[in-house]
């Protein structure tokens, strides 16, 4: 399989198993860092989590109402913030190479749907 790289405005996520250690891409248009596998399929399964978590309390919330949500592994920390149907996505790195990165509340929607279809062949 060739490497895949999919953008959208303020996003971007890429694949490329070919490649010994790096085989992952996130970034904005300003910014991107490589990811190892694992962290790829961290940050995707975590992103859709919280994306899920959102989406359970936005019956709870006032419509004013904004939250935070974090979701963690080893390999990698999230952050949530904002309305159930508008919030902005951070993310550490948690591996030792110091990296964070954050997608504006207009790009998680695109992101979001990109990294649920990355790696399916």
């Amino acid at each position: 399989m060739n490497r895949v790289i999919k953008t959208g405005v303020g996003w971007r996520i890429g694949w490329n198993p070919s490649v010994p250690v790096f085989k992952g891409l996130l970034g904005t248009e300003n910014w991107a860092v490589e990811l190892t596998e694992a962290e790829l399929d961290d940050f995707c399964r975590l992103s859709l989590q919280l994306s899920n978590t959102m989406q359970q309390l936005a019956s709870e919330l006032m419509d004013e109402e904004k939250i935070a949500c974090e979701a963690e592994s080893d390999l990698v920390w999230l952050e949530v913030e904002g309305y159930p149907h508008d919030y902005s996505l951070r993310f550490i790195l948690n591996s030792g190479r110091s990296v964070e990165g954050e997608f504006a509340a207009a790009a998680v929607g695109g992101l979001l749907q990109a990294a649920s279809m990355l790696k399916v062949f």
